[in-house]
């Protein structure tokens, strides 16, 4: 298929290029060109301004997509910036966790309903995020109903190409002895992992399953659990102080996402054990514990 990915240099998004890659797919990236990718001669390149109209309008007025992936919708205006400049059989958007106002165990797709929520044309620093990604969703499926579309929600994700260095926060202040302020320690927090991320994207793209659903890893991991492992690992103590630095989880309730549509759908997620702690083990080594 001809695909187009908005996004995809850095992060997950590097996992799912690759596997659509590995697939076969015919695959454009479309970006702004300042961050250098590793894919050669197997993608085409272009660059746009993701927030311009002007730009999608220029990139992709007379062009069609099996298949658009986008990695960079924020807020409804970004959504309609691009649908009403191109065309594309599927669009799979990466949504998040964020659009759900009350986080427990168990979390269904149901409990954030895009199909009937209010629609507000904005652009990304109109609201809080939660809500962007909110209107983001309800601009996909209340405006372009006729566009057979998905949207992604996943927890955090977080892997050794976390440029955001959430998990490696922990590891890296108890490793080298800097004061944190964090709270929340036996908040139970889902995560999934980049790799397993971006190959579910290029999974659920090629798949016939349209609106939400939810990814995420099977069980969860409280704070006083990462630190424990970090502790016993290194043989040095976690450093608690209000003067400390915020912890990047610092107010997270317990939560975690159901994934029945995407194991109805045919896909398995693996369990967070399985590679969180390797993880973990990686970000001590990158701490300077070897």
């Amino acid at each position: 298929m001809k695909i187009l990915v908005l996004g995809g240099t850095r992060f997950f998004g590097v996992h799912m290029v690759n596997a659509l890659i590995k697939n076969g797919h015919d695959v454009t990236i479309a970006t702004r060109g300042l961050t250098k990718d590793n894919f050669g001669e197997k993608v085409d390149r272009i660059i746009i301004e993701r927030t311009s109209s002007d730009s999608m309008a220029k990139a992709f007025g007379s062009k069609h997509y099996d298949v658009v992936c986008d990695n960079l919708a924020y807020c409804s205006n970004d959504v309609k910036y691009l649908l009403d400049n191109i065309e594309c059989n599927r669009y799979v958007m990466t949504s998040s966790a964020s659009v759900y106002d009350n986080l427990h165990m168990g979390i269904t797709e149901s409990e954030y309903d895009p199909y009937t929520y209010g629609l507000k044309w904005c652009s990304r620093n109109d609201y809080i995020y939660p809500e962007i990604k909110r209107q983001a969703e309800c601009a996909l499926f209340r405006a372009y109903p006729h566009v057979q579309a998905v949207a992604v929600r996943f927890p955090y994700v977080i892997g050794q190409d976390d440029y955001t260095e959430r998990l490696y926060f922990y590891v890296n202040s108890i490793v080298n002895g800097i004061p944190m302020n964090i709270n929340g320690l036996d908040e139970q927090i889902p995560f999934v992992k980049s790799s397993e991320a971006g190959q579910f994207i290029a999974w659920i793209a090629e798949r016939d399953f349209t609106g939400p659903i939810n990814g995420n890893n099977v069980g969860t991991i409280t704070l006083h659990e990462i630190i424990d492992y970090v502790e016993r690992k290194t043989n040095k103590k976690a450093i608690y102080s209000l003067e400390g630095a915020e912890g990047p989880y610092n107010g997270v309730e317990s939560f975690d996402l159901d994934t029945k549509y995407a194991k109805d759908s045919g896909h398995r997620f693996t369990e967070l054990d399985e590679w969180i702690y390797k993880l973990m083990d990686c970000y001590i080594q990158k701490s300077g514990q070897a």
